[in-house]
């Protein structure tokens, strides 16, 4: 990427988090300030700017608020659900056709954004549950008297949401145009997805230990544990992007690059406007 380039992205970017700012305005009490600031804003859209170098600010609109919606369900959840019946009527509310909460209606309004054909939309639905099943897992393991094994966790790295902001990306902008599409990717995907839930955890633990999040260190593991299964994630990962390549080299190269962006971006920093 020249510098030419870089300008261009940062232009999407700003572009891209000052949209998202407006539109979270639209869901008033959805984003509360002191855990979105504008720094947060900024920050996905770096990402997704950065992430897919050839998009056009609006193609990058689904992408910026799919990733919105991955971090107030996720606040919603880990934050202020203080029981079952909470999480359970949140994660019915995202799903419905017909929501009644703040949450749901921004998952409502991007599922019609994305103006897909039926057999797709049923595709992006599934990944939207599969995400929120996961968190909801989470929130019970983090309650329960016995912890998840560390290959459960992993499993369920679904929670980090990288792979449902992935599908909505690439339906939003045409890098796949069918369910089998999305099933082929998957694996790349999703080994991406559970790199990036142990590279979250590294970089986060300190402030979820205080929340009494779960994460890879209160599973017992040690800094060395945590960073060598990265290692092992990572090469899995690039191992199952490669064959990608050739047929669908826009989804292989943002798989690449949020391996990589990702990495640069949680040794400096967080999302969260709270640390």
């Amino acid at each position: 990427m020249n510098a030419f380039d870089t300008g261009r992205a940062c232009a999407l970017a700003v572009t891209g988090g000052r949209e998202l700012a407006r539109h979270a305005a639209r869901f008033g009490e959805l984003f509360p300030a002191a855990a979105f600031d504008a720094g947060l804003y900024t920050s996905l859209g770096l990402a997704s700017a950065f992430g897919s170098p050839w998009a056009t600010a609006g193609e990058l609109r689904a992408i910026n608020r799919a990733s919105l919606l991955v971090f107030a369900a996720d606040r919603l959840i880990d934050h202020e659900a203080g029981t079952r019946e909470d999480v359970a009527a949140l994660v019915a509310d995202c799903l419905s056709d017909a929501p009644g909460g703040p949450a749901g209606a921004f998952a409502a309004d991007l599922r019609a954004m994305l103006d897909t054909t039926p057999d797709l939309g049923s595709t992006w639905h599934d990944q939207l549950g599969r995400m929120l099943t996961a968190m909801a897992r989470e929130w019970e393991w983090s309650r329960a008297d016995r912890p998840p094994a560390v290959e459960e966790y992993l499993a369920n790295a679904g929670s980090c949401g990288a792979y449902f902001v992935a599908v909505s990306h690439w339906i939003a902008t045409g890098q796949v145009t069918s369910p089998a599409a999305v099933e082929l990717l998957r694996p790349a995907g999703e080994a991406v997805q559970r790199y990036l839930r142990l590279l979250n955890d590294l970089a986060t633990h300190h402030r979820e230990k205080a929340y009494g999040d779960l994460n890879a260190f209160t599973l017992g593991l040690t800094r060395d544990e945590v960073t060598g299964r990265m290692a092992e994630l990572a090469r899995e990962a690039r191992t199952l992007i490669e064959p990608l390549r050739d047929g669908h080299p826009r989804p292989a190269a943002y798989l690449t690059w949020q391996l990589d962006y990702s990495a640069g971006f949680y040794g400096l920093s967080d999302f969260w406007a709270t640390t």
